[in-house]
């Protein structure tokens, strides 16, 4: 076992992470987090259930960066609290996607459509997992240790 050195064994840092792994076992981030799996995964094999015939760079794109997000979600469901620092990534991606058919010029009525629903999912999906990195304890509510009175 590798035991912390240095800057891990401040206080502070191990408060710090010790609130986002609260914040990361809220029942709402973990549906979040599942949610953000499934639309991964979707986004992955879209191309397959929608029939991207043709549009090997857009197949490619959505691929990659579907099994991108749902990696990133399996370590924020994991670990939230190392990885929270990494939540702005889910929202760039999910904005990519909406974009992403206009910009290789693989834009049909089919790609647009599957693009932008699942690009604003994903989009929401990582807004709602940064808002659970950033929240903050209620000081009436909880202590200085983040536990309920």
């Amino acid at each position: 076992m590798v035991r912390p050195t240095g800057v891990e064994r401040h206080p502070d840092i191990q408060e710090m992470r010790a609130t986002r792994e609260r914040a990361g076992s809220m029942p709402i981030a973990q549906v979040t987090e599942g949610l953000s799996i499934v639309a991964g995964l979707y986004l992955a094999i879209s191309p397959w259930i929608v029939g991207f015939s043709g549009l090997t760079r857009l197949t490619v794109n959505n691929l990659i960066t579907g099994l991108a997000l749902a990696v990133l979600a399996m370590g924020f469901a994991s670990a939230y609290g190392r990885t929270y620092g990494l939540s702005w990534i889910a929202p760039v991606i999910g904005l990519w996607t909406i974009i992403a058919p206009f910009v290789m010029r693989s834009a049909t009525t089919s790609t647009v459509w599957n693009n932008v629903v699942i690009g604003a999912i994903i989009l929401l999906l990582g807004l709602g997992a940064m808002a659970f990195g950033m929240s903050r304890r209620q000081p009436h509510k909880f202590g200085g240790n983040g536990h309920r009175h």
